[in-house]
């Protein structure tokens, strides 16, 4: 079988008590594979998975959601690249940070905000607007939320929306993503994160804590989906599935090429940008435990939702395992 050693990492996974459980699921061209095995919870009792439970996916919300509702931006000229974001949120002191940085996290944005998470949402907005931009503007990529809440919030400006409705609206609906959202309805189909201090279970709540301040003006995270629709959307990123009025096929190239303004090579549109034999694939992850890996060239996907958070939060093995797990797949991928 093509993906044995991928299929026996993921299994690893669980067998060595690194995640409760894991969902995933491999396109190989135009064949899809998928499973499920483990736990959705350990605490406070041992629930096993279940067929299509929904994950938080945490910043993959960023390259599904926001990402694309920029890029529809661009496309529809309403937004320019090199716009800078004080022209959107003018309390910002920083002009010379352009929409480009934002999306390819070399805004370099310093400064400390103190009780961050404990702050109300009318204190933590202009907290956060009152950030700089640092020396390193443009030549590092510096992987921050910051950056993608921003970009929700020139979205709004220009929309008039929160972002989380545009992303509902303008992204999932057109792209026929129909069980993501940023609300679960059934509870009990979403698989938890981190145990509370109080004793419960994060379920269906967001587990990024801005995220929970913001509410529908974070374009950070708070997507929850399950694994279908994951899948779907790795379809059209590869090509396989087409929605030319959603967002032209050009503007979908750009997301497999260098958009660093230092030409940094390690960054797209939203997207991490990786090469294997000379040829690029992107992936992305969230802080949860999930992982999207698109290698358009080669028409090879994975999808891998787990819940890294749970029970405990600092789970140090996870991410060792993960880069394993990726240069795995990459590698079955291309042979």
């Amino acid at each position: 079988m093509k993906y044995a050693d991928t299929i026996k990492e993921m299994h690893q996974f669980v067998d060595n008590n690194v995640v409760p459980g894991v969902t995933y699921g491999i396109i190989d061209q135009s064949a899809i594979m998928s499973d499920y095995f483990g736990n959705q919870e350990l605490v406070p009792q041992k629930l096993s998975l279940k067929p299509q439970e929904f994950y938080d996916l945490a910043s993959l919300t960023k390259v599904i959601g926001t990402t694309n509702l920029i890029l529809k931006l661009l496309a529809a000229n309403q937004l320019s690249l090199d716009d800078s974001i004080s022209q959107y949120l003018p309390e910002w002191q920083s002009p010379q940070v352009t929409i480009r940085h934002l999306l390819t996290h070399t805004s370099d944005i310093v400064g400390y905000i103190p009780n961050r998470n404990s702050l109300p949402k009318d204190q933590l907005i202009p907290a956060l607007l009152s950030l700089k931009s640092g020396p390193d503007l443009g030549k590092v990529v510096h992987y921050q939320d910051y950056n993608f809440i921003f970009l929700g919030w020139i979205a709004s400006q220009i929309l008039g929306k929160p972002v989380q409705q545009l992303i509902s609206e303008d992204v999932l609906k057109p792209l026929e993503m129909t069980n993501a959202t940023f609300h679960p309805k059934h509870i009990e189909d979403v698989v938890p994160t981190a145990e509370l201090p109080n004793g419960g279970l994060l379920r269906g709540t967001v587990h990024d804590p801005k995220t929970r301040i913001l509410g529908a003006d974070c374009g950070a995270a708070g997507l929850f989906s399950p694994l279908q629709d994951l899948l779907h959307f790795s379809r059209w990123l590869l090509g396989q599935i087409s929605y030319p009025d959603f967002l032209p096929s050009e503007w979908l190239d750009q997301l497999f090429i260098d958009q660093t303004p230092g030409h940094l090579k390690n960054r797209s549109f939203g997207w991490i940008l990786r090469s294997y034999q000379n040829h690029p694939y992107i992936l992305h992850t969230g802080y949860t435990g999930t992982l999207v890996v698109i290698d358009r060239i080669s028409q090879q996907a994975l999808v891998f939702l787990t819940n890294r958070v749970h029970p405990d939060a600092s789970n140090k093995q996870f991410l060792p395992y993960r880069s394993n797990l990726i240069r795995t797949f990459i590698r079955e991928a291309n042979q």
